[in-house]
C-alpha cells in the first residue's frame, strides 16, 4: 500500500539536513557556551530551558502552518499539517514524562551528583535523537503496509492496558541485562571521577559510574521509543513531521527532568493518562481511522489526549496516594 506524502524525502531532503544542522547548532551552544562548566541545574535555569524550547516547537509549527499555506492551494491542508506537528509534540512530551521517573531512579542509584546530571543527559539526548531518526526512518517504510499498521495498534492497546492494570515495579539497573553485560566485560571503576566517563588508572582504562548511567538511560529509551514512534504515525504518515515533532519533545526533555524531578513523585495517577493515551492511538489505528474514512479527526485527537493528560496530572494533584 503506497501513500502519498506532502513532504517526501526525495524532495525535502534539504530540510532534514537544515533542521538536523539547526539542532546540531543548538546542542553545541547548549554544552559549549551555557553548560560549559558543570553545575547543578537550578528551578529557574530549568524553567528558562523548558520555555525555550517549548517556544522554539510552536515557532517551528507557526513556519510549518504558513510554509504550507503558500504551498498548497487548500488551506484546510496547511491547519491539518499544524495540527498534526501540535498533536505529535504533545504526545511524545506526556510520554516522555516517563522517562523521567527513570532518570530520578538511575541517578539515585548510581550516585550522579546534580551538577553532573545535565552531562549524562546531554549525551543521552544525542544518543537518543540517532536512535529516534533509525526508529522513524525504520516506521516510516513498514507503516505504509496495513497490517503493519494494525499490529502496532494493537501492540499500543495491550501497552496501555498493561499500564493501567499492572502495579508500579521498582527500576533495578543491577538486573539489566545490558548493564550485566558491561561489568562482565567491560572495566569499571567503583568510584566517580568528576563528569569524566572514562579514566586510566595504571595504565588501563576504565568506565566510570557515569558512563554506565549513560549507558542504561540509551537502553532505556529505546524501549520507551517503541511505544512512543508508532504512536506519533498513528496522528499523521508524514515522516518529516514525525521526525521535527519527536526531535523537539527530546529537545526539551533535560529541561523537563530539572523542572520536575523533585515533584514527579506528586503525579502518581499520570501513569493512567499515559495508558489512556496509548490506548486511544491505538484504537485510532486498528478502528477509528477506518470508521472516519481512513483519518479521525486531528482535532479530537488533540482534545482527547489533552484531556486524558492534563485530567490525569490534576487528579494526582487532588487526590493523594494510599501509600506513600
Amino acid at each position: 500500500m503506497t501513500q502519498t506524502l506532502l513532504f517526501p524525502f526525495a524532495e525535502y531532503w534539504w530540510f532534514y539536513a537544515g533542521f538536523i544542522a539547526f539542532v546540531l547548532a543548538m546542542l553545541a551552544l547548549d554544552l559549549g557556551v551555557f553548560h560549559k562548566h558543570s553545575h547543578t541545574v537550578g528551578f529557574r535555569e530549568a524553567t528558562i530551558w523548558s520555555i525555550v524550547w517549548v517556544s522554539l516547537a510552536l515557532l517551528f509549527n507557526a513556519g510549518l502552518y504558513y510554509y504550507a499555506l503558500n504551498k498548497f492551494p487548500d488551506p484546510t491542508v496547511a491547519k491539518d499539517v499544524a495540527l498534526q506537528f501540535l498533536t505529535g509534540y504533545v504526545i511524545e512530551k506526556s510520554l516522555s514524562i516517563d522517562n523521567i521517573f527513570v532518570f530520578v531512579v538511575v541517578f539515585g542509584f548510581f550516585g550522579v551528583p546534580p551538577k553532573y546530571q545535565h552531562r549524562v543527559l546531554f549525551y543521552g539526548i544525542l544518543g537518543a535523537l540517532i536512535f529516534r531518526a533509525i526508529f522513524i526512518a525504520l516506521g516510516s517504510v513498514l507503516m505504509q503496509y496495513q497490517a503493519v499498521v494494525m499490529i502496532f495498534g494493537v501492540f499500543l492497546i495491550i501497552t496501555g492496558l498493561k499500564m493501567m492494570i499492572q502495579p508500579e515495579r521498582e527500576v533495578d539497573p543491577t538486573q539489566n541485562w545490558l548493564i550485566k553485560f558491561m561489568k562482565k566485560h567491560v572495566r569499571v571503576h567503583e568510584r566517580m571521577h568528576e563528569d569524566h566517563f572514562f579514566i586510566i588508572e595504571n595504565g588501563v582504562r576504565h568506565a566510570t559510574p557515569l558512563f554506565v548511567a549513560l549507558i542504561f538511560l540509551e537502553a532505556t529509551d529505546i524501549i520507551f521509543a517503541v511505544d512512543s514512534v508508532p504512536a506519533i504515525f498513528a496522528i499523521t504518515n508524514e515522516p518529516l513531521l514525525v521526525f521535527t515533532s519527536n526531535i523537539f519533545a527530546i529537545l526539551g526533555l533535560r529541561s523537563l527532568y530539572f523542572l520536575l524531578a523533585g515533584v514527579v513523585d506528586k503525579f502518581h495517577l499520570l501513569k493512567y493518562g499515559l495508558a489512556a493515551v496509548l490506548i486511544f492511538v491505538g484504537l485510532k489505528m486498528v478502528w477509528l481511522n477506518k470508521l472516519f474514512d481512513g483519518h479521525f479527526p486531528i482535532l479530537w485527537s488533540l482534545g482527547i489526549i489533552a484531556f486524558f493528560i492534563g485530567g490525569s496530572v490534576a487528579l494526582s494533584l487532588m487526590i493523594k496516594p494510599k501509600n506513600k
